[in-house]
């Protein structure tokens, strides 16, 4: 049996997201499905099984989108549809696959279209990534920086004439009944990859009919190469990125899937796409303007729901809307306008991106496309067991974010309604607007401030303390106990999902810990006041806080989110400090864990006001709110500061399994795509640790360079060019998403002349040697000479850059020793190995140093 036969079971191998345990902002909650689920090959989720598909249909009856979705997910070769082909090549941008000679057969109708093919035969595919991050990220998988592989079998999904494109090149095949035969069950297996994306395409046709959508064309290829095996590749129009490449891949037991490239397709003749447009994402069909969700909640596992959406068109689109939804979550009915629609409820497939965030995909069939501007009211009915206990009085809320349908991480009002039994403590995103008892039961309303991403709640049996932080109240909400399976505590009843484990270590949290069970309410003062602080620092630099109130609840596992006005905090982050040097043997580790508290708070700023655009800009969320975190830290305990940045550099030049730094699995540009078989922590390492040092290098140089130019250091850190940077960023985009490339402009904006280079007040030079790289070099001063002169000493030397590529291009800070204090001279723009300068000093000076307080991602010198 061929192996693509066997590429159905690869399917369930999908990507390993990263367990992104105490510093996470959301587990990727409510991205677009069409982004990192499009880059691993599950963008429009999975067939459910028959079983599935009849429980859920058995109560309605089967309307002509379903009808028509069933059949694109089963359908099989068509006998009389099988050709021999030489010759031929379909073309799609930067993706050409060649059919030099073998025989193809095309799938049966499918709502009147030919929607797929099966290849056997001899061909080749060749694959030309546009900028340096895509073939290195190619290279690092298959090594080559262009994908050029000859392949033996294929399978091909497309919504357009491949038939029609390809018939020149056919010939009636001899053989036509028997390969048919013989590769039916691949083709009809391999079917229900592509389905849901085929209904949105075909979705037009169902009545009443609209096909104006000639920008919509996908092709999709399974092949089996001859080299590197199994793998695909995509080119899909509607996608903000059109390529993609990617292989699942098992290692030692554990499932993912590689990205290989994923870039936008070049649609301008002459036009090259660069790497730092490189995360351009177009305007999305529709946005949610309003949510209004009534909920019904019996612990310690039930949740009924009436969601209203508010939908608003923002350009001409399709019938089709998909939305995320919870897996233990089934929809009753969905209605538009107050009619019932069409829709359908597809489960996930085990270990996707989608179901990893614990969401299936919902797909909902408005009776005519939308037109810009129009303006829909949808109403959702849906229940399940969403909750689960994980100690008495601690619930875990399954997955927040997605307990109500949402169609992408886009700024709405929310008004939530919640009703609930007497002795639970409800604390939602929002500010609560009424509250009142009936019978066993109380209520609770909670409206959104202003318009927000995401919003969630927590409910448990708490215990509160209130602390001040200027006008805004911190108020904590904890429970007496910590959920089972808390290290050190009882581990034969029920635990809390798999997903708040570490692999490999003794607890938690590693080390060890004695058999007791901490109470969090005790340490709920302890933890409003921290948070009180670090918002008290974070108001005085980045502006006001952005909710009326913000609420800290206590939440079952070792990961940690912060939503708006809402934190859920590990229990872990409940410990006392005796507590956790008990449990937690590493000191930079435990240094690390301390700063959680610190880290969800700024991201009321970074991450819930301003936002990110797409995966290749989360990155800034996390690392702006981790440094926010650490400049606190360091106006504390610089020591503590340094031991960190140092932790998180050595991180950067561990090794893995394979002998490869962590480093080299990418930029942070990458996103999520920085974790795979090869460097399964990778995305850890280099989107905290790296970014963390990006707005480190990005502070020390502007303030420096400031203080050259206007002969004296900022009294206060308020004052700093870069702390200005992100005032102007929280003012420029609050309530909005920003990419990569907009956070560079915001830092030109304040950065000083002497830092302009070669005569631009641009930092292109940044972002392609540092953001868009991945290399911790190593510097070196040689060749030192003083000539002493008139009132000063001119100093010229060489700076030797190591471990570096030839293109990146550093702004070394250069310091004198004068009677024992290190005076700064100035920056010097290292490029290459060698660059010679000459500057001027203070007269005498004998005794220059390359950056002494250590302020670059350097290896130690």
């Amino acid at each position: 049996m061929s192996t693509l036969r066997r590429i159905l079971d690869a399917q369930e191998a999908v990507s390993k997201v990263p367990k992104v345990m105490v510093r996470t902002n959301r587990v990727a909650a409510l991205a677009l499905i069409v982004t990192l689920e499009c880059l691993a090959g599950h963008a429009w989720g999975q067939a459910p099984d028959s079983a599935t598909e009849s429980a859920r249909t058995s109560a309605r009856t089967m309307g002509p989108a379903e009808s028509l979705y069933l059949k694109l997910r089963s359908v099989g070769l068509d006998s009389a549809r099988v050709y021999k082909v030489r010759e031929a090549s379909l073309q799609r941008a930067a993706l050409h696959i060649s059919l030099d000679d073998g025989t193809i057969a095309f799938t049966e109708d499918a709502g009147g279209h030919i929607t797929g093919a099966f290849f056997k035969g001899d061909g080749e595919l060749l694959l030309f990534p546009p900028n340096t991050t895509e073939r290195a990220s190619l290279a690092l998988f298959t090594g080559a920086a262009i994908l050029e592989e000859k392949f033996s079998t294929a399978y091909f999904r497309f919504n357009d004439d491949v038939f029609g494109e390809l018939q020149s090149t056919l010939r009636p095949a001899d053989d036509a009944a028997s390969f048919a035969a013989e590769w039916n069950i691949t083709a009809h297996n391999l079917a229900q990859e592509d389905a849901l994306r085929l209904l949105y395409s075909f979705s037009r046709d169902l009545p009443p009919a609209d096909k104006s959508t000639p920008t919509d064309h996908l092709l999709r290829a399974y092949l089996q190469g001859n080299k590197l095996g199994t793998f695909d590749v995509r080119y899909d129009s509607l996608g903000a990125e059109q390529i993609a490449a990617g292989q699942h891949k098992t290692v030692a037991g554990e499932d993912f899937y590689n990205v290989w490239v994923s870039f936008p397709a070049i649609t301008r003749p002459g036009a090259v796409i660069t790497d730092r447009d490189a995360d351009a994402d177009p305007t999305p069909e529709v946005g949610i303007s309003q949510f209004k969700i009534q909920a019904g909640i019996k612990p310690p596992d039930s949740l009924e729901a009436h969601a209203e959406v508010s939908i608003t068109a923002h350009k001409d689109g399709g019938r089709m809307l998909l939305f995320e939804l919870s897996r233990l979550l089934q929809v009753k009915n969905v209605t538009a306008g107050g009619h019932p629609v069409e829709f359908i409820h597809n489960p996930s497939i085990e270990g996707s991106q989608l179901a990893r965030r614990g969401n299936d995909a919902l797909a909902v069939f408005l009776p005519a496309p939308l037109q810009a501007g129009q303006k829909v009211e949808l109403s959702f009915d849906y229940s399940g067991s969403v909750l689960s206990e994980a100690a008495n009085g601690l619930l875990y809320v399954g997955e927040h974010g997605t307990w109500y349908p949402n169609l992408g991480f886009a700024m709405a009002s929310f008004d939530l309604q919640f009703r609930y039994p007497l002795g639970w403590t409800l604390v939602a995103t929002g500010r609560r607007a009424e509250a009142q008892n009936a019978g066993a039961e109380q209520s609770s309303r909670w409206i959104s401030d202003r318009p927000v991403p995401v919003a969630g709640f927590n409910l448990g049996k708490y215990s509160q303390a209130t602390t001040h932080a200027g006008k805004v109240d911190v108020v904590t909400y904890a429970t007496g106990t910590v959920e089972r399976g808390f290290a050190g505590t009882s581990t034969a009843e029920t635990k809390i999902p798999d997903l708040f484990r570490l692999p490999g270590s003794a607890g938690p949290l590693g080390g060890t810990f004695t058999p007791e069970r901490p109470s969090p309410a005790e340490n709920g003062q302890m933890v409003g006041t921290i948070s009180a602080k670090a918002l008290e620092f974070y108001e005085r630099r980045f502006g006001p806080f952005p909710y009326s109130d913000l609420a800290i609840t206590q939440f079952p596992g070792t990961v940690s989110q912060g939503w708006p006005g809402l934190i859920f905090l590990s229990s872990y982050a409940f410990l006392s400090p005796q507590q956790r040097d008990r449990m937690e043997s590493d000191p930079n580790q435990r240094l690390i864990e301390e700063q959680v508290i610190a880290h969800e708070t700024a991201h009321q700023w970074w991450g819930d006001l301003v936002t990110w655009r797409g995966y290749r800009d989360q990155w800034i969320m996390e690392a702006l709110a981790n440094y926010s975190a650490l400049m606190l830290l360091e106006s504390r305990n610089p020591a503590q500061f340094r031991q960190i940045m140092q932790k998180y550099r050595d991180d950067l030049l561990t090794k893995n399994r394979d002998g490869m730094p962590l480093m080299d699995a990418g930029p942070v540009t990458l996103g999520l795509r920085l974790s795979s078989s090869r460097s399964p922590s990778a995305y850890n390492a280099i989107s905290y640790g790296r970014g963390t040092w990006l707005f480190h290098m990005l502070r020390t140089m502007m303030r420096d360079a400031d203080r050259k130019s206007a002969a004296v250091r900022p009294a206060k850190t308020e004052d700093e060019p870069f702390v200005r940077a992100l005032r102007r960023l929280r003012t420029e985009y609050e309530g909005r998403a920003v990419n990569t490339a907009q956070v560079m402009a915001v830092f030109e904006s304040e950065m000083p002349s002497s830092l302009w280079y070669e005569g631009r007040k641009s930092l292109s030079w940044f972002y392609e040697s540092w953001v868009n790289g991945s290399a911790v070099p190593a510097f070196e001063l040689r060749g030192l000479k003083f000539t002493d002169k008139a009132g000063a000493t001119v100093v010229t030397g060489t700076i030797l850059q190591e471990h570096a590529p030839d293109s990146l291009v550093t702004a070394i800070p250069l310091s004198a020793s004068i009677a024992g204090k290190n005076v700064f001279l100035g920056h010097i723009f290292a490029e290459g190995k060698e660059t010679a300068f000459r500057l001027s000093a203070p007269a005498g000076i004998r005794k220059v140093l390359l950056d002494p307080e250590q302020t670059l991602l350097a290896r130690g010198r």
